[in-house]
């Protein structure tokens, strides 16, 4: 991760906005600020933030909405993490289906909140480009699209969640906790949710050709394998 990143948090909660300012100014990264949705979008376009940290209820424009045109219209990949008091899976899963990376539930501790930052920015190698290349396999993160051998992958929300994490991470693995970390947080289903999309996300990416990108590692977890 370089030292200091340049952050910009849309959030219309002046107090809460103070508080993270000063914790992570303090830790050495440069911040700027919006408060509501339009004017946050003009800045996220116009300055290509490292990071964006995005209330969902905002004036003008939501949360949701932001990033879904962010998504269509930024030139490069900015990572979103979603700070919000909405908790609900359908919720969570909302906010990724509109191009967040993370999400973090209201209230929460400063130093998770830098944790995830951290993190976010290490995943994501901010200022890059929206593909992500791994042999035939073609992830495009603006359009929240796959293609393999040039033909498109039809995925669900959750399906290309999963993709684009294996993506992310390769050629490393990542365990079944991690993604069931990522995809669900601290409100997991209950029952194995993860296997029965693991199946799904093997239908679509493996099935229709002759050798399979999606590799099991026994007591691990799940990674993508290059296929030219």
């Amino acid at each position: 991760m370089k030292a200091g990143l340049d952050i910009l948090l849309i959030e219309d909660n002046d107090a809460l906005a103070a508080n993270i300012s000063d914790y992570l100014e303090a830790r050495g990264h440069r911040m700027d600020f919006a408060v509501d949705g339009a004017s946050g979008l003009a800045a996220a376009t116009a300055s290509h933030p490292d990071i964006i940290l995005l209330d969902i209820a905002l004036p003008k424009l939501n949360g949701l909405s932001l990033c879904e045109q962010l998504r269509r219209n930024a030139s490069h990949y900015i990572p979103v993490l979603m700070l919000t008091a909405r908790d609900t899976l359908d919720d969570k899963l909302a906010g990724f289906a509109a191009g967040a990376d993370d999400y973090l539930v209201k209230p929460f501790a400063l130093a998770e909140l830098a944790a995830r930052i951290d993190a976010l920015s290490m995943r994501h190698r901010v200022g890059t480009r929206h593909c992500i290349q791994i042999g035939t396999l073609m992830l495009d993160r603006q359009e929240q699209r796959a293609s393999r051998c040039g033909t498109e992958l039809r995925l669900s929300p959750i399906l290309w969640g999963i993709l684009l994490l294996l993506a992310e991470s390769y050629p490393r693995p990542i365990s079944r906790s991690e993604l069931t970390r990522r995809l669900w947080g601290d409100d997991p289903p209950p029952s194995d949710a993860l296997r029965s999309h693991i199946h799904l996300l093997r239908q679509a990416l493996d099935k229709p050709y002759a050798g399979p990108m999606l590799e099991t590692v026994h007591g691990v977890g799940f990674r993508l394998v290059a296929d030219q």
